[in-house]
């Protein structure tokens, strides 16, 4: 096995377990959804491209797609409505909705700080405000967000408002991690720095030159690497885990490169 083709042998880290996943219909998100099913989880997965439907299509039983938009508060209600309807609860919810966060300009816009935090930030209050909403009758559960290694530091190729959004995000896990916790939710955020995910592996060969230098480990990573942090992080094994953010980069914020 190589990198490239990163597995990792399934435990039955998250076995019975029922989660809601936003952006998986590809990338970061998809390959999450499969790690979950092979760990031993029924999944609802969700996109906005129609995508989702393949998602479904690959894992079989074990998966019911739903399509929405994170940006919409009353189709991320129908999403979980749709997820206690077929599986009775929800148990995790893995928010990784979102769009890139390449510079659009030397300024700021209003439609780029629009279109940025409609998604990263409004989407992901919402998605945790009904995620809550589907957890607390069962008595708790997991939400996993995905914020970005651009939080911590300022990038020369990042949006400002892409940067200030999951910046927010991580804000948003620790506030619902506290208001939540004494009910038995665990809130926590996955912050990936460079990702091989579908949408990197198509960058011109110098920029993913300059992503990759700024990781300790000198590489990027792999969507498998983020998917095993984030079943982690839903799984009981993270019992006494929240309202963190983890650096998922090779090191990157820690050269504050």
């Amino acid at each position: 096995m190589t990198l490239e083709n990163l597995q990792f042998a399934p435990i039955g880290l998250l076995q019975d377990k029922v989660a809601v996943i936003t952006g998986a219909g590809r990338g970061i998100g998809r390959v999450i959804a499969r790690m979950f099913v092979a760990e031993g989880a029924r999944v609802l997965v969700s996109d906005v491209s129609g995508e989702e439907q393949d998602t479904a299509a690959e894992l079989g039983d074990a998966a019911t797609a739903f399509r929405a938009d994170v940006t919409r508060e009353a189709e991320i209600a129908a999403m979980f409505a749709r997820g206690l309807e077929v599986y009775g609860r929800v148990d995790a919810a893995i928010h990784v909705a979102g769009n890139p966060g390449g510079r659009w300009g030397d300024e700021i816009s209003e439609e780029e700080f629009d279109a940025y935090t409609s998604v990263h930030l409004k989407g992901m209050m919402f998605c945790c405000k009904h995620a809550v909403r589907a957890m607390l009758p069962g008595g708790g559960g997991a939400i996993v967000n995905f914020s970005s290694a651009a939080s911590y530091n300022y990038d020369p190729m990042i949006s400002f408002a892409y940067s200030a959004a999951k910046a927010g995000i991580n804000s948003l896990t620790k506030s619902f991690a506290g208001k939540y916790g004494a009910q038995g939710i665990r809130v926590n955020a996955v912050a990936p720095g460079f990702t091989l995910s579908e949408k990197n592996q198509s960058i011109p060969e110098q920029a993913a030159a300059v992503l990759r230098a700024k990781a300790a480990l000198d590489r990027a990573g792999f969507p498998g690497e983020q998917a095993a942090v984030a079943a982690f992080l839903a799984s009981d094994r993270a019992s006494f885990v929240t309202g963190i953010t983890i650096p998922v980069d090779g090191g990157w914020t820690a050269r504050l490169a």
